[in-house]
């Protein structure tokens, strides 16, 4: 009985390492989504049906599993994706998202750098808007929910803030058309409002809905490519010129000038707002029951 007891707490105690906590977190969700995308992937169908049978399979992955790691490892209900509340906020998101890029399309416009030639099919919406949905709530579960929520628990809200959004930016270096422009712009304005939009809070549905129309707005409405990726056929046909400060370049527009001041000021606002609920976090070490 002792020598349980002993190796219960050594377990208990090895989970309380945040890094620990970050690897196991991330490996439950990631295996269970790689494996799945692997299989559909290399079915002989359509790149449509691809899409759909990822959305049809992926978005239940992504819930399920984090929902098992925070059930089964760290015991504790699942507060931050709770149905309550959660078509509201979600909704919520989806507006302030939508609003935040199509204010960017606006300034590009009227600086000349934007330009509608066209308009597709209303089918053209369907791959970006699946595409968009996995984004929005596996992402948001990956860089939010495990995170910046476990790095926050011990170092605080500031520091949790910094380093997911700088992880959250270099790892936009792998799209196709990378650039360090766009990763910079990604951590400034995607890394600071989506871990404010958790902050204010403390749910992931706000966050989840702001990163879906983000994605949606951009690729499925606008036709822009999003974070360096290929672009995809969007309600709109159009182009882009300028300058890569102010059209983004061959990443999108995601990483000009006029989306960074949008969304670090959406952040900023949501910041304050956090602050005012007192939602923030203090780091492990200036907490008075640290002990």
């Amino acid at each position: 009985m002792n020598t349980n007891t002993q190796s219960m707490s050594a377990s208990q105690k090895m989970l309380r390492n945040p890094f620990i906590r970050i690897v196991l977190a991330s490996f439950v969700v990631l295996i269970p989504i790689i494996v799945e995308q692997f299989l559909v992937t290399s079915l002989p169908i359509s790149k449509l049906w691809k899409n759909i049978l990822l959305g049809i399979f992926t978005l239940p992955i992504a819930y399920w599993t984090y929902y098992a790691y925070v059930h089964f490892i760290e015991r504790r209900d699942l507060t931050e994706l709770a149905s309550t509340g959660a078509l509201k906020e979600t909704s919520q998101g989806v507006l302030a998202g939508f609003l935040l890029f199509s204010g960017t399309i606006a300034i590009l416009t009227l600086l000349g750098a934007y330009k509608m030639t066209g308009v597709n099919g209303w089918e053209v919406l369907l791959i970006p808007f699946i595409g968009s949905a996995i984004s929005g709530l596996f992402e948001e579960i990956l860089f939010r929910g495990i995170l910046f929520r476990i790095i926050e628990e011990s170092l605080g809200s500031w520091l949790a803030l910094l380093i997911s959004a700088i992880i959250f930016g270099l790892l936009h270096l792998l799209g196709e058309n990378a650039t360090w422009l766009g990763a910079l712009s990604v951590m400034f304005e995607a890394g600071i409002l989506l871990a404010a939009a958790y902050m204010l809070t403390r749910r992931l549905w706000f966050a989840i809905g702001i990163h879906f129309a983000w994605d949606f707005t951009q690729s499925g409405i606008f036709g822009i490519a999003v974070s360096g990726n290929k672009a995809l056929p969007g309600l709109f046909k159009s182009s882009l010129a300028g300058p890569s400060w102010l059209t983004g370049g061959a990443f999108g527009a995601e990483a000009s000038l006029a989306a960074v001041v949008l969304c670090v000021a959406a952040g900023i606002y949501f910041i304050v707002r956090a602050v005012k609920k007192e939602h923030i976090i203090r780091p492990y070490w200036r907490r008075s029951d640290k002990a």
